[in-house]
């Protein structure tokens, strides 16, 4: 039985795969809050709309 509870040979293996599914899981959450600016939808933001407009306000000043 102490063999069995001092056996800690899969626990680094263990981390690494939450560790992963932890990055999996931010970067999925980034794409689902920032995906406007990833798809070409006239009613969605668009990044090169957006500095553009902000290019020409600046440049009004």
């Amino acid at each position: 039985m102490k063999a069995i509870s001092k056996d800690n040979s899969g626990q680094g293996a263990a981390e690494y795969i939450l560790l992963f599914g932890g990055v999996i899981v931010i970067a999925l959450a980034g794409l689902l809050i920032y995906r406007s600016y990833f798809s070409n939808n006239a009613s969605g933001l668009n990044a090169t709309q957006d500095i553009s407009s902000i290019r020409n306000n600046v440049s009004m000043y």
